[in-house]
């Protein structure tokens, strides 16, 4: 991270994952199923990204986050892996 303070910076990514849970929910109360899968890729995609950033692994791209996290946390089974099988299901639909 070049000027953002890395810490910030995850708090920043939790704290919008956590916003569109929120979305999810509504959306899921109004049947708007497609636009629920794509708010929660979005929520795991900034979740992770929030994790990434606090271990200081940079990745520049929804794939380049995805490949980051499988080797640093995936591979190293640093992760449960219900939580594994949840984020690849939700990648996969997007």
């Amino acid at each position: 991270m070049n000027d953002i303070n890395s810490n910030d910076y995850s708090a920043y990514r939790l704290k919008r994952a956590k916003e569109t849970i929120l979305e999810v929910e509504k959306h899921v109360e109004n049947e708007f199923w497609n636009t629920a899968i794509n708010r929660m890729y979005y929520a795991c995609f900034y979740a992770v990204g929030a994790l990434l950033v606090s271990r200081n692994i940079e990745a520049y791209s929804h794939s380049g986050t995805r490949l980051q996290f499988g080797q640093h946390f995936i591979k190293t089974e640093l992760i449960n892996k219900k939580i594994i099988q949840f984020y690849h299901s939700t990648m996969s639909n997007k």
